[in-house]
């Protein structure tokens, strides 16, 4: 069956298409995406203003119109903290049905941070034994950690690379002292949670970075995956804490220009390299495994597994009481 994936994110609007079945992986059929960076378009009392909305609406209507010439049998279609968080969140959901017939599932950070854990654990295998997860959004940052195929601890906080650029790196480029705050207050951030909630959790064999902003970082750090013999990329701390300076000293217009960083991610890669050095050296953790699958992957791999041989209809549910 042809399957898609509507995702609104803090970034982008991206629509997947894959070919997928019961016991197979899911093959890639099309991609594309509309870039929005919504951070850029709250208000100060947080609702995402007329020309956001617009935009997104427009987005999810290419996207909409394009999976109807495609001809998939399904669209699912997925939205995270930007609109989870807006203060006119449900505002916006209404008039995206009202305008493009789609109708959008809301998750929540720990949904993300589950159906992500997922598409990894499907991705590197049982083999990987206890992993430790880190995904930056736009909007938020997921860590999870378990042995199986969902977590068996999760958090979200709202550390993303959008939101943290916009909190406290909105001069471009950014002072030290801005940096320095950033910091300190990632650093508080995870320190609590590690302590509060992952304390008991045994060390992990593999930690592992999902999302653009992690893999953009990644390429910049360390190089891209072997295409021959298909090891992961990774993204070593050491790397990471040397770039960093550089970055900090570059205006985002140029960042987008090197390996690896788009032109969407060249203004909030610095906050992205802060906040994830910064979690790395809360958990000591020296290297991420990059995996390429994570929740548009997890939301498909979670469909077919609903299905049956009958052609039963899938859960829907994404909540954790449906996993």
């Amino acid at each position: 069956m042809r399957l898609g994936v509507i995702d609104v994110g803090s970034n982008t609007v991206h629509l997947l298409v894959v070919d997928a079945h019961p016991g197979a992986s899911p093959v890639p059929f099309h991609s594309q995406r509309s870039v929005l960076r919504l951070m850029r378009y709250l208000d100060d009392d947080g609702a995402i203003v007329e020309e956001g909305v617009a935009r997104i609406v427009e987005a999810i209507r290419e996207c909409a119109e394009t999976a109807r010439e495609i001809g998939v049998d399904d669209l699912i279609s997925t939205a995270t903290s930007a609109i989870r968080e807006a203060a006119n969140g449900e505002a916006v959901l209404e008039r995206v049905t009202r305008e493009t017939g789609i109708v959008l599932q809301v998750l929540s950070g720990e949904d993300e941070a589950r159906i992500t854990m997922l598409a990894v654990r499907r991705w590197l295998g049982w083999s990987a034994g206890e992993i430790l997860l880190f995904d930056i959004g736009g909007g938020s940052f997921e860590i999870a950690q378990g042995a199986d195929e969902y977590p068996d601890v999760q958090v979200s906080l709202p550390l993303g690379a959008g939101r943290s650029t916009i909190n406290y790196l909105a001069e471009d480029p950014p002072s030290r002292e801005a940096v320095s705050r950033l910091r300190a207050h990632a650093r508080a951030e995870f320190s609590r949670v590690r302590s509060e909630l992952f304390a008991d959790r045994p060390r992990p064999k593999r930690v592992v970075g999902t999302s653009k902003t992690i893999r953009s970082l990644a390429r910049l750090v360390g190089g891209p995956s072997d295409p021959v013999t298909g090891d992961l990329a990774q993204l070593h701390y050491v790397g990471l804490r040397e770039w960093e300076p550089s970055l900090r000293e570059m205006p985002g217009a140029v960042r987008e220009y090197l390996p690896g960083i788009t032109p969407e991610r060249g203004y909030q890669i610095m906050a992205g390299a802060v906040v994830l050095r910064t979690a790395m050296k809360v958990f000591e953790v020296d290297t991420l495994t990059i995996s390429p699958w994570a929740l548009r992957e997890g939301i498909v791999l979670r469909y077919i597994d609903a299905l049956d041989g009958r052609g039963a209809e899938p859960v829907r549910d994404f909540s954790a009481a449906g996993a």
